[in-house]
């Protein structure tokens, strides 16, 4: 019973040495995909269609500010109020444009990346489990060290997985 138990023991170590460990760099493969090369387009192509649009209401604000500065003392009083809260009318609607137009396009940056990195996450799980690691440690999550003789790196791997080159 004790050389039993004392094999086992001696064994244990063995065991610990027979597991295979890998890394990825997920930030090589993010950028290597085509969707994130669509992403990046349509992402460049929402920011100019809004900052198009603010730099519209900005001009048109600034337009009618200057008219009114121009026409400002010739005004009868209820005339020079209306103007007065229309621009404030109109600085109140730039600023809420800016802010949800903000908010929209993290909204939409967030979603596309969301997505890529999911099917980063499957392929890097998928490659981990045909290749019966016990950890795939993603290098660009910000590990402070790992022992790259030890580990094997999978990252071509995962990207013949996603169909990439």
């Amino acid at each position: 019973m004790k050389k039993l138990l004392l094999v086992a023991l001696l064994a244990l170590p063995m065991s610990v040495f027979a597991q295979k460990f890998a890394h990825v760099n997920s930030g090589t493969i993010i950028q290597a995909m085509p969707e994130y090369t669509t992403a990046q387009t349509e992402l460049e192509t929402l920011s100019k269609t809004l900052s198009d649009e603010l730099t519209r209401m900005q001009d048109e604000f600034k337009t009618k500010y200057e008219d009114y500065q121009k026409n400002a003392e010739t005004l009868p009083d209820a005339a020079k109020q209306r103007r007065e809260q229309e621009l404030q009318d109109l600085d109140k609607h730039i600023n809420e444009y800016y802010q949800t137009s903000s908010q929209d396009l993290e909204k939409a940056r967030q979603e596309k990346m969301q997505a890529i990195a999911d099917k980063v996450g499957k392929a890097i799980q998928e490659v981990g489990s045909a290749g019966g690691y016990v950890y795939v440690m993603d290098l660009t999550a910000g590990i402070p060290y790992i022992n790259e003789t030890l580990s094997k790196d999978v990252t071509q791997e995962v990207m013949t997985k996603l169909g990439i080159k």
